[in-house]
């Protein structure tokens, strides 16, 4: 298998898991009776399982020292995914997976081409064109589909 299609591979998986992932936070949530303890649980944990790989594999903590040279946006990421999952627990319930993760797909691509079109946060450029939009329209138009059927 070439590198590209195991890479292709990785990024279906990496799909499937998100809505695995806000389902099994949601239900944490239902038994904490809260949506931001469910979220807090789920980075404790994930934070657990980084520091136990880090630690199991070698890699050298002292590596971390080199965040404090980090442009301030960049410790913004811890934030952005404490709301990213609090927020997709608060909103399954009320709008169904298939619902949900559509609308956080169709996000994503939306602002996926804001960034590639202005390069922001330090990522080559590419430019809009006819194609990607369409193909962020069908996106939407799914999302619109799935919402009424």
């Amino acid at each position: 298998m070439s590198n590209i299609y195991l890479l292709i591979l990785i990024a279906l998986v990496l799909g499937a898991v998100l809505p695995t992932q806000v389902a099994i936070n949601t239900r944490l949530a239902v038994a904490v009776q809260s949506p931001l303890i469910s979220a807090f649980i789920s980075f404790l944990v994930g934070t657990i399982a980084l520091l136990s790989y880090i630690l199991i594999t070698g890699i050298p903590l002292s590596n971390a020292a080199g965040a404090r040279d980090a442009p301030p946006i960049a410790w913004t990421g811890g934030l952005i995914g404490a709301f990213y999952v609090a927020m997709s627990i608060v909103l399954l319930p009320k709008l169904g997976v298939a619902l949900t993760i559509s609308l956080i797909i169709a996000g994503q691509m939306i602002m996926s081409l804001v960034i590639d079109h202005f390069g922001l946060f330090g990522v080559p450029i590419r430019e809009l064109s006819f194609l990607r939009v369409a193909g962020v329209l069908l996106i939407v138009a799914g999302v619109v589909m799935i919402r009424r059927f």
